[in-house]
């Protein structure tokens, strides 16, 4: 059975998410990838996230390394580095602009610096693929950036007053996984290492509340319950992502502890998350189960479904378990039956409730080429290891 799923998750990549994307996303004139894509895989707007830009490239260079030694692969993904170097960088400080036109010209900045993690990870992957040093050190300070915007004290401008504080899950998250993948790339060092023992004791100690069974999305400084709208809303999707990255590195420890944590974190929202009338995962839900502010809750999200995926399928092989593989087979069957587009390939990103497309969208600002094909390497891999 787990040769089946591995071949089934390989045909899913190699026979319809990749020829979706490629190579009608190389921007060929202005470099770069063009991603705000329709059903078809028309062009819809030629505005580019800077975002897309690192994740695709990341993408590409993890298939040239791991899959097949591609040249155009290469090539593809050294044109969107090279688009990031040159156009989506702010000359004012360095930090990279979230939106740009096709050419690069700046659209708008965020308060964030994800972008940088991003680029962190596909500078890391390009230096595994070529030995490129100056790929090394621009990774490492891409991870430097983000981590000091993010973590330093009064960096990163305040969404609101100081009336009430507020931290989030995120940052700690996607330093993790930032981190993780430096490492896999370059090689452990002390300043990898300590982000990623950071980031996992604070996500355990403000974060995750096995009192409440949930896993917070935003917590006060201390990890205190904020009563309002904005403390109480779960994003279940996102903490199941946050899960695998802790399993992933119980996995790399051998640390049963860790393997705990990550399950509790799953199951926990799992049972928050999933529809139990129409099935698939709610993309917020409230702590107390109140009703939530933001429209979109009841709508069914593409990329929560993809780190479902891979969460249950990591479980199921660290603890054996069986109603692991049961959630695996659930969320799978759901998601290639509603997300999927047998006629055009690749996934909608937006369902509604009911699981019909709320769009015909396939790529947008938030959108590309990387959560979708990061679960379909990632789910083949794991069910070949268990084959």
């Amino acid at each position: 059975m787990s040769a089946d799923l591995a071949d089934f998750y390989l045909r899913q990549l190699r026979d319809d998410c990749l020829p979706f994307w490629f190579p009608r996303s190389v921007d060929e004139e202005h470099g770069g990838f063009l991603h705000c894509l329709d059903r078809d895989g028309s062009l819809v707007d030629s505005d580019k996230s800077v975002w897309a830009q690192g994740r695709m490239s990341w993408m590409l260079l993890v298939l040239h390394l791991e899959l097949e030694r591609r040249p155009e692969w290469l090539a593809w993904a050294e044109g969107g580095l090279r688009f990031l170097e040159d156009k989506c960088a702010d000359p004012a400080d360095g930090r990279l602009f979230f939106h740009v036109a096709r050419d690069g010209t700046p659209i708008r900045k965020r308060r964030y610096a994800y972008g940088e993690s991003f680029a962190a990870i596909a500078f890391a992957a390009h230096a595994a693929a070529t030995g490129s040093d100056c790929s090394a050190q621009r990774a490492r300070e891409c991870f430097g950036r983000f981590t000091d915007w993010h973590f330093r004290p009064g960096r990163i401008p305040p969404k609101f007053t100081d009336a009430r504080p507020i931290i989030g899950l995120g940052p700690r998250m996607i330093a993790l996984v930032t981190a993780q993948e430096l490492e896999l790339r370059l090689g452990r060092s002390a300043g990898t290492t300590g982000w990623i023992d950071r980031c996992l004791e604070e996500i355990e100690r403000l974060f995750v509340k096995p009192e409440l069974g949930v896993v917070m999305e935003n917590v006060a400084p201390d990890g205190s319950v904020s009563d309002h709208f904005d403390g109480r809303t779960l994003n279940p999707g996102h903490a199941i992502e946050g899960a695998w990255f802790v399993l992933e590195e119980a996995r790399r420890r051998d640390d049963s502890r860790l393997v705990k944590l990550g399950c509790d974190m799953l199951d926990w929202m799992w049972k928050r998350g999933w529809d139990p009338e129409h099935g698939g995962l709610f993309y917020f839900r409230d702590l107390h189960d109140k009703p939530v502010q933001e429209y979109w809750h009841g709508m069914k999200f593409w990329w929560p479904h993809d780190e479902a995926l891979i969460a249950t399928l990591l479980a199921h092989r660290l603890t054996g378990e069986e109603r692991y593989r049961s959630m695996h087979e659930e969320c799978r069957s759901w998601a290639f039956g509603h997300f999927a587009d047998p006629g055009h390939g690749e996934w909608f990103g937006y369902l509604n409730r009911d699981g019909s497309p709320s769009s015909t969208l396939k790529g947008g600002l938030w959108k590309s080429f990387f959560h979708h094909p990061r679960a379909l390497w990632l789910c083949h891999r794991l069910a070949a290891d268990t084959a």
